[in-house]
């Protein structure tokens, strides 16, 4: 890897993580309500329902202020290196398959590729930039779900803790406790639909590729996009993916809530959990199609500035930090 690729990538991961750091602070209590929700099996209108309003004074009740917080320790934990992991592989692929900055041709005004060899040969993903950042987000979201899977699975147990169970004193604790109970393959609950998951940000990101891009052809020659177009482009894209993915984020949560004790092993057609299929069978049985979008609404409301404000936030780092460099 050339030194320019290298620095390029070590920009992506502090970018990416000082996104990831500001938009999970900002938007954790969103998130808590959010994933009580979804791991509520009780269908829309029955008794013991919670909507949002109800699982906001719910959550003030048993734990006070700071429950609207609980998580926060393993959310900032799991978004560091998602975040740092996703952007360094997701800018690490469109550099190696052929997308390096554009060059500006002050005298077009146009933005051209530069051509790799005096020949001018142009690689097929040149010519293709949504395959491109297709493949790149869809490489970086399974690289970054890997290997912070078990993070997320102890974030959902936090947040979805009753207040009739023994607290988790922290993250660590968490850890040990889930893998004395249950074994290591607890930290790897909701792995495959997070995995079918990753048709999110095939979504998402070449989208916002396309918006952002869309928004220089609209700007003057030579300008670049101000704070607000990423906060849009960010904003539109992610409200499409998440609308168009979002059963995903359910089943993942019922699955990462199920507990399997170690000490059920002598039983394990009686106490196996049920899978993928069988969560969406139930989900639909007991709860309506409606189960399937539990917390939609509170998810965009969350996912959308978090989005925006990680975005704008990793654009505006790799800015300062290629000016640094200069």
């Amino acid at each position: 890897m050339s030194q320019g690729r290298t620095k390029w990538n070590v920009d992506s991961m502090i970018a990416g993580a000082g996104g990831g750091l500001v938009s999970s602070i900002a938007t954790c209590p969103l998130d808590v309500v959010k994933t009580k929700l979804q791991a509520q099996q009780i269908a829309h209108h029955q008794t013991g329902y919670l909507g949002v309003i109800g699982t906001v004074r719910d959550v003030l009740k048993f734990n006070g202020f700071r429950g609207l917080y609980r998580g926060l320790g393993p959310t900032i934990l799991g978004y560091l290196p998602t975040w740092a992991i996703y952007f360094a592989v997701y800018d690490g692929i469109k550099a190696r398959f052929g997308e390096p900055p554009l060059i500006e041709d002050e005298r077009k005004h146009e933005r051209l590729y530069p051509a790799p060899s005096a020949k001018g040969y142009q690689p097929v993903m040149r010519e293709h930039p949504s395959a491109l950042h297709i493949l790149s987000a869809m490489s970086a979201g399974a690289t970054s779900t890997i290997c912070t899977n078990p993070l997320w699975v102890i974030k959902t147990r936090f947040m979805t803790q009753s207040h009739h169970e023994p607290r988790y004193r922290h993250s660590l604790d968490a850890a040990l406790t889930i893998y004395r109970t249950e074994g290591i393959a607890a930290f790897y609950r909701g792995l495959l639909p997070s995995l079918l998951g990753i048709a999110h940000v095939a979504v998402q990101f070449p989208l916002y590729e396309k918006l952002k891009r869309y928004a220089q052809r609209h700007n003057p020659p030579g300008s670049s996009l101000q704070s607000y177009q990423f906060l849009l482009c960010s904003a539109t894209s992610k409200m499409v993916a998440s609308v168009v993915t979002y059963p995903h984020e359910v089943v993942r949560t019922r699955l990462q809530t199920q507990k399997r004790l170690l000490i059920d092993s002598a039983a394990p057609e009686m106490t196996k959990p049920p899978g993928i299929v069988r969560t969406v069978q139930k989900i639909l049985k007991y709860e309506g199609w409606r189960g399937l979008y539990k917390g939609l609404s509170i998810n965009l409301f969350r996912t959308v500035p978090n989005s925006a404000v990680t975005m704008l936030t990793y654009e505006l780092l790799m800015r300062h930090l290629a000016h640094l460099r200069t």
